[in-house]
């Protein structure tokens, strides 16, 4: 019998961090259990629906892990292809979007089991099951089911990151990825979860608040071979929150110092944590290669700030993040989100003016704005089904909300019009302050010509006749959106700014 296992990474917006993180892990599990994992991550591989098709004729199963958005279309995608050609062939969902709605991920006819939360055991065993024509009914952390009738087993105990393989980053391409990405780059992930209960983040709900991280010696000894071995010259930590342990934190960053390897590395927190470090912690983070850190501010504004249940977050501890990043020559992106439920055109402004004024006193500062996006699972949505907001209600519905796209409806119309305004008269400021190196004759006279009327709107929240916006719009792309991970550009819908 044969024992092998397709896993499947579905297309999605961006250039990629590297090889799917989360199939290297559950890779690794297989392979010690005997079984040969075969990763097909359509990142690399254009013709994946070709790909998969040679494959399946004699796997076990097929696994695909899937995020909420227009990723779970190439997995539908595919998911009907293998059972168009093998209607017997068992498929399995994972990952986030899964795990947050099981049963309604689990209703598709083309999907037989649902792997929830932490998989590396849980689809291990299933593919046990499945090689020895066994129940799956015993099967801790699954959502299965037999013709319509849906089984939803008990979650799975979180096993301790010390007690899981390294991932099969030996089964990369890495010259894929180079071609790809232009870099030799990998994700890894440190930990797992973060403590704080933020009320628009499913992480509170997929790790219920837990901390799990791998030992500080453990993440030195495999992120330095991993470089020497394959060359990598940046590495993007997945971590939600990395340096909640801050003892361990250091400890990594003095680890990688000690070893002699160079490489630049980046992650994600929260103010506080790096409010806690001392400066020359800061400038131990910057000589052990730490070149960008992603911080999910959101708001400048108390209030909302409370409304989201970030009480953890405060605002001076966002320019003490930016000026001690800069003493590390560390670039530092906030992300910020608006619409959010209650907030008001003042609080908007609030964010606005703060985040402007951060931007100014710090070069090494840039801001992600976006739109308020209700995940799934989130802890308020009771609250949005009040206010209007509507609950995608299968697999594909959710495959069609296009992440950054406005689906509030309190922001319409003349709300609507008027954060744009406020939003592009941002962005605008912000990019008058990059170099100008690069930039035409042109774009450096419109710079020039911007920038006071810019900052003078800004500060006094008047935004009619927007002239330097249409001036703007001739000579220069603004970029609205950048990954927390690593600060990179990425896509964004057209917004009108009438």
């Amino acid at each position: 019998m044969s024992h092998k296992v397709i896993l499947f990474y579905p297309p999605y917006e961006g250039q990629p961090l590297g090889a799917p993180l989360c199939l290297l892990a559950l890779a690794a599990t297989l392979r010690q259990n005997g079984f040969e994992p075969v990763i097909i991550d359509a990142a690399v591989v254009p013709q994946y629906k070709k790909a998969i098709s040679e494959t399946l004729a004699d796997a076990l199963c097929l696994g695909i892990s899937v995020l909420t958005g227009p990723m779970i279309r190439g997995a539908i995608e595919v998911a009907k292809l293998a059972k168009s050609l093998h209607p017997n062939l068992p498929v399995v969902f994972g990952g986030w979007h899964p795990t947050l709605l099981p049963d309604q991920t689990l209703a598709e006819p083309y999907i037989d089991v649902v792997v929830r939360g932490q998989g590396e055991i849980t689809f291990c065993k299933v593919v046990e099951a499945f090689a020895g024509g066994l129940s799956l009914k015993n099967i801790t952390g699954i959502s299965w089911k037999t013709g319509v009738m849906r089984t939803h087993n008990p979650d799975r105990p979180v096993v301790p990151l010390d007690d899981l393989p390294l991932p099969a980053f030996d089964l990369v391409d890495y010259d894929a990825y180079e071609r790809a990405e232009g870099m030799r780059k990998l994700a890894y992930a440190t930990s797992i979860g973060c403590p704080y209960a933020c009320n628009y983040c499913t992480d509170t709900v997929f790790y219920k608040r837990r901390f799990n991280a791998l030992s500080a010696e453990r993440v030195v000894r495999e992120m330095t071979e991993l470089v020497r071995r394959y060359k990598i010259e940046e590495i993007a930590l997945l971590d939600s929150n990395f340096p909640v342990d801050l003892r361990r934190a250091i400890a990594i960053a003095k680890g990688i110092v000690d070893s002699g390897i160079k490489f630049r590395w980046t992650f994600q927190a929260s103010t506080d944590f790096i409010c806690r470090m001392t400066e020359d912690e800061i400038r131990l983070l910057s000589a052990s290669g730490v070149m960008h850190m992603g911080f999910g501010t959101e708001s400048a504004s108390e209030t909302v700030l409370k409304l989201m249940n970030k009480r953890h977050q405060h605002i001076d501890e966002m320019y003490e993040t930016a000026r001690r990043a800069a003493i590390g020559n560390i670039k530092v992106t906030f992300n910020l989100i608006f619409g959010y439920p209650e907030e008001t055109e003042v609080d908007r402004q609030i964010t606005f003016k703060t985040m402007s004024d951060i931007g100014r006193r710090f070069s090494n500062a840039r801001f992600s704005p976006n739109i308020f996006t209700p995940y799934p699972g989130i802890p308020i949505w009771p609250q949005l089904r009040q206010m209007g907001v509507s609950e995608p209600r299968s697999l594909k519905e959710w495959g069609d909300l296009a992440l950054g796209v406005n689906m509030l409806p309190w922001l319409r119309d003349v709300n609507l019009i008027r954060f744009n305004r406020m939003l592009h008269y941002f962005l605008i400021d912000r990019h008058a302050d990059r170099s100008s190196h690069g930039a035409t004759r042109i774009q450096r006279a419109f710079r020039k010509i911007l920038v006071k009327p810019v900052r003078w709107r800004i500060d006094h929240g008047n935004y009619s006749f927007p002239w330097e916006i249409w001036i703007n719009a001739l000579s220069e792309h603004l970029v609205r959106r950048r990954s927390l991970i690593d600060g990179r550009e990425l896509p964004t819908e057209a917004v009108n700014v009438c």
